[in-house]
């Protein structure tokens, strides 16, 4: 091919690219020549606040599943006066549940709850005998009885609360957090996912996807045990130096394509394979339980090189510690329809026996440490449970979207306080109505953020967290 044909050939695009003087050098001079480089190189620095904020992190207790409020946190004397009559029509007007078909029994009866309910600490929150641990820590947490959702299924409810949208491809919490404020720590992810419980959430690992954030603002699973991801470790008789000239060069190749596309995945490809590499020290060293005291783990009853919910809550606290922003806990399985393995019983004391005792000690630890101000945590699943009985093998509760309790501590919260009232039966809400965009808004609110304004431009609009509702709870703040 002559001089004149392979001109001909070349394309638009590749001419001012690789031009000496075209707009690809001239663009990657510029920013190799300016702070943008590492703006752009380190999309998880921190960032200014909308307000002043109250919490610096987030440590977040989802329940999967669905716990029942009226066996835990919502005490109900009525509903058990009236176990087994039938629920008044007016209460079931319009309302829609999950598998309440002809095929079970008793689908309209009221059941009352067989637990023992006692009032705990100066504020007088009354507790179930189920959770002792909880029942202790009532004066540092406000409880939200009044919760209310969109979404009766599991997968699309968890994708609600999680996101603020029962939709695949929106932003989680934790994505939208990281991206309005970053994180502080340098050598881990500024959003990590836990794991416990029997099997993984329903809906899997859209719950803390980034949606059409960058990738960089997605939650990261680590592992408790072994490596924390796998593959981390450099490969044996690989080193570090030789990694570390593999790492700048394929970093120069990729700053040279991101001055030439401004393409935000770029930077987010060069800022995994940096957090990568740090994290082969950082990671392992934060999992690492090994320095606790035998106190500390006893405190959180932790039973050595086994893995549990109540471990994650140490681990959640080693990581904030470390400047991770939002911590999210998933502890499965909640579910209580009174089938197999989930019924109202024995295997609904054993779920609440696993976390019982590791969110109380988190609260306690992090109070202990002066970390508790600066640190919000939360406690809740996707929806509540009905007033009704739902009769499979042994006795359980349907979902239930209009009632259910989710709990705050610390991090501007006020402690010892009770937010709304639901009615005699535990059906709805009769006194302040919080929806999951308002416990979203006031989250966001609690971090300097205002969700009015954390926004993310995508197909020509300005998407958020909240999209165009919610309202801060304010009653609950400090």
């Amino acid at each position: 091919m002559n001089p004149v044909q392979e001109l001909q050939a070349e394309t638009r695009r590749h001419f001012f690219g690789r031009c000496g003087l075209g707009l690809g050098s001239v663009a990657l001079a510029s920013l190799l020549d300016s702070r943008r480089l590492a703006a752009a190189a380190q999309p998880l620095d921190p960032r200014a606040t909308h307000h002043v904020p109250r919490a610096r992190n987030v440590i977040y207790l989802f329940m999967a599943g669905g716990p029942s409020q009226l066996e835990l946190f919502d005490y109900k004397p009525r509903l058990t006066a009236l176990n087994g009559q039938p629920i008044p029509d007016s209460y079931l007007a319009g309302k829609r549940f999950a598998f309440m078909d002809s095929s079970f029994k008793n689908r309209s009866t009221l059941l009352g709850t067989r637990r023992q309910f006692r009032q705990h600490g100066d504020s007088g929150m009354w507790v179930s005998e189920l959770m002792p641990h909880t029942a202790s820590i009532v004066d540092d947490v406000t409880f939200i009885r009044s919760c209310a959702t969109d979404v009766f299924n599991h997968a699309p409810a968890k994708l609600f609360m999680n996101t603020g949208s029962a939709q695949f491809g929106r932003p989680s919490l934790g994505s939208w957090v990281t991206y309005g404020i970053g994180s502080e720590a340098e050598n881990l992810p500024g959003f990590v996912v836990l794991q416990s419980g029997p099997r993984g959430p329903r809906g899997g690992a859209v719950n803390w996807g980034s949606g059409f954030l960058p990738s960089t603002f997605q939650g990261v699973p680590l592992r408790s045990q072994g490596e924390p991801i796998l593959n981390l470790a450099t490969p044996e008789r690989y080193g570090d130096a030789r990694q570390r000239r593999v790492l700048d060069a394929v970093q120069d190749l990729n700053l040279r394509h991101l001055a030439e596309t401004g393409d935000p995945e770029i930077a987010t490809r060069i800022a995994a394979y940096e957090m990568a590499y740090r994290m082969q020290t950082a990671a392992p060293e934060a999992m690492d339980l090994g320095r606790e005291s035998d106190a500390t783990l006893r405190h959180y009853g932790i039973e050595k090189d086994r893995p549990s919910f109540a471990r994650n809550c140490l681990l959640a606290r080693r990581l904030v510690e470390r400047g991770v922003r939002f911590v999210q806990l998933y502890h499965t399985n909640w579910d209580s329809h009174g089938g197999p393995g989930e019924n109202l019983e024995d295997d609904f004391e054993s779920v609440c026996r696993q976390v019982d005792q590791g969110g109380a000690a988190l609260v306690k630890d992090l109070k202990s440490r002066g970390l508790l101000d600066e640190t919000l945590v939360v406690w809740g699943g996707e929806f509540g449970r009905t007033p009704m009985g739902e009769n499979r093998e042994k006795t359980g509760r349907n979902h239930h979207i209009d009632a259910f309790t989710v709990w705050m501590a610390g991090g501007g919260v006020k402690a010892g306080h009770i937010v709304g009232e639901t009615d005699e039966l535990g059906f709805r809400s009769v006194r302040e109505r919080v929806h999951v965009h308002d416990l979203h808004a006031t989250l966001l609110h609690l971090l300097g953020l205002d969700h009015e304004r954390l926004t993310f431009r995508f197909q020509g609009r300005d998407f958020r967290l909240t999209d165009v509702h919610g309202d801060v709870v304010k009653s609950l703040l400090v």
